[in-house]
C-alpha cells in the first residue's frame, strides 16, 4: 500500500514529509487509515537519537486512532469501517512466559514497537503513527468504545497505559494516598486516572504556578518541591508516588515523602538519574521501581476505564505540519496537555 508520512532523516534534521509502502496484509493483519496521531515525549528523544542510533528514516507516533479500512481473512475481530487504536507495540511472540500473561511489552524474545523496531516476519523497519495508513496484527489492534471522542482518545494508547499500569499494579484504590511529580502530558492523565480510582492524589512540582490545573482535575492540591519545609512536613504523607518528570532529576527528595512500605514509580525518565540515596529506602522499607507501558489486554482495559468514567487527556489538536514546533515546545517545557495531530491535514499528494 502507497502512503505517505513525516519522517525524521537523521538525528538532526526536521521531519519532513516521506512517500513509503506499507506492507502487504497477512492473513491475520488489519489495514487501518489514521485518523489521528498523538505526539509522544518518547517521539521527540527517538527522533533525536537520545536513546540510541535510530534506524532513519524514520516515521514516530504510536498513540493511533483510525478506521478499518482492510482485513485478512483470518482476521475475527475487526471489520472495515470499524474504529480501532494502536499503542506502542505492533507485534511479539505470542508464545513465551510474558506474551501468555498478557504482558507482550515484556517479550521474551523481543517486542515489536510500533516504529523503530525490525519486523519479525520480513525484517523492515516498522514506521509509526505520523501517516496515513498504518498495518497491523490484530492481537495488537484495539477496540474504542461506541461514543469515545476519537481525537482526544489517542494519548491514552500511551500516555494513559503508562501511568495505569502502575497504578493498577500498586494496588491504588479508594483512599491511596497519591503523589504525581510532575503535570505534563503524563502527570495530567495520572491525575485523572487516580482521581477516578477514588485516589487522593497530590502533584508534586516545582512552582504553584499549575495548582489551579491540578486543583481542575480532581487533585486535592499541590506540594511544591522547592519549599523545603512543605516537603519536610509531608514526611511519609503517601503510599506511592508516580514520577513522571522526562528528565535526570534525583529521587531522594521524593522517597522521604513515602510512608513505611510505599513505592515511587519512575515512568517518565529513560536514562540516568542522579546517586540515590538509600537511607530512606532502608529505614522505611520503601521502595523504588520502574514501569513500561502496559500489555494489549490492560491497555484495551485503560481505554474501556477511559470511556466508563469520561476520562481524556487535556489535547490541542495540530495539523501535520506543525509537528515540529510542537517537538520544540515539547522539548522547552513540561506542557500540561498532549498534542494530537489530525490525518485530514496530512495530504496523500
Amino acid at each position: 500500500m502507497k502512503t505517505i508520512g513525516y519522517a525524521a532523516h537523521s538525528s538532526e534534521a526536521h521531519m519532513q514529509p516521506y512517500h513509503f509502502e506499507r506492507r502487504d496484509l497477512r492473513s491475520n493483519d488489519v489495514a487501518i487509515e489514521i485518523l489521528y496521531c498523538g505526539v509522544c515525549h518518547s517521539d521527540l528523544h527517538t527522533v533525536n537519537g537520545d536513546w540510541g542510533d535510530q534506524p532513519y528514516p524514520l516515521i514516530p507516533g504510536h498513540e493511533i486512532v483510525g478506521k478499518v479500512i482492510e482485513v485478512g481473512p483470518q482476521v475475527k475481530k475487526y471489520q472495515v469501517g470499524q474504529h480501532v487504536a494502536v499503542g506502542c507495540m505492533i507485534d511479539s511472540c505470542q508464545d513465551c512466559d510474558q506474551c501468555h500473561n498478557h504482558e507482550e511489552q515484556f517479550c521474551r524474545n523481543g517486542v515489536t514497537m510500533t516504529y523503530g523496531s525490525d519486523d519479525r516476519i520480513d525484517g523492515n523497519t516498522t514506521q509509526g503513527g505520523y501517516s496515513k495508513h498504518i498495518v497491523v496484527r490484530e492481537e495488537f489492534v484495539l477496540n474504542i468504545p461506541h461514543g469515545m471522542d476519537l481525537a482526544k482518545t489517542a494519548p491514552i494508547l500511551c500516555a494513559g497505559i503508562t501511568t495505569y499500569s502502575p497504578l493498577r499494579t500498586w494496588g491504588v484504590t479508594e483512599g491511596t494516598r497519591v503523589g504525581v511529580i510532575g503535570l505534563g502530558g503524563l502527570g495530567h492523565m495520572a491525575v485523572k486516572l487516580a482521581v477516578a480510582m477514588g485516589a487522593e492524589v497530590t502533584v508534586i512540582t516545582r512552582s504553584n504556578k499549575k495548582e489551579q490545573e491540578a486543583r481542575s482535575m480532581g487533585a486535592k492540591g499541590i506540594l511544591v518541591s522547592t519549599d523545603e519545609d512543605a516537603l519536610a512536613d509531608s514526611a511519609c504523607a503517601f503510599d506511592f508516588i508516580i514520577d513522571t518528570a522526562p528528565v535526570k532529576h534525583d529521587l531522594s527528595i521524593y522517597t522521604p515523602l513515602l510512608d513505611i512500605d510505599g513505592t515511587l514509580v519512575v515512568v517518565g525518565q529513560v536514562g540516568p538519574l542522579e546517586e540515590l540515596m538509600s537511607v530512606p529506602l532502608v529505614v522505611g522499607r520503601r521502595r523504588v521501581a520502574g514501569s513500561l507501558i502496559g500489555g494489549i489486554e490492560q491497555t484495551q482495559e485503560v481505554v474501556d476505564f477511559c470511556a466508563k468514567h469520561n476520562i481524556y487527556p487535556e489535547c490541542e489538536m495540530i495539523n501535520m505540519d506543525s509537528v515540529n514546533d510542537a517537538f520544540e515546545k515539547l522539548a522547552a517545557g513540561d506542557l500540561a496537555h498532549r498534542y494530537v495531530i489530525d490525518m485530514a491535514s496530512l495530504s496523500v499528494n
